[in-house]
């Protein structure tokens, strides 16, 4: 009988580990924010960072060595006034996305523009690795 006692309890422990574990990672997670990066051409590349709920004033872009680093405030509030309650509900956080910059990128020439919640970033090769076009004679 000890034995399945044992079992049991050991059972459950893991249970309440992993259910811990899930809860922590999805806490992580929702501070991460989407992104997107792909080529607009062969010479410029696009990085688009969803950041709904963040004001412009709220963004930090970082580069340093070969990373960018996108952080950012997020506050939320959520307010219900009622004639028989009031309730509101903040949170508050940071959150933070690292990028590895492609060989080659301009860093005195990273434009980043924030619109309706999303910030597109733009990443210009360095002149010397751009495409050149030759024309013939």
């Amino acid at each position: 009988m000890d034995i399945v006692k044992s079992t049991n309890e050991i059972g459950s422990k893991i249970e309440d580990a992993l259910s811990k574990t899930k809860e922590v990672f999805t806490n992580v997670v929702s501070h991460l924010p989407f992104a997107n990066f792909g080529k607009k051409n062969s010479d410029v590349y696009r990085i688009e960072v969803d950041l709904p709920g963040v004001k412009k004033e709220d963004i930090e872009l970082k580069v340093e060595d070969k990373y960018l680093q996108v952080s950012a405030v997020r506050h939320m509030k959520k307010e219900v006034k009622e004639e028989d309650y009031y309730l509101l509900t903040s949170q508050f956080g940071k959150i933070s996305r690292v990028f590895v910059l492609p060989e080659g990128i301009n860093k005195d020439s990273i434009k980043a523009k924030f619109e309706d919640g999303r910030l597109y970033i733009e990443l210009e090769k360095e002149e010397s690795r751009k495409a050149k076009v030759i024309s013939i004679n």
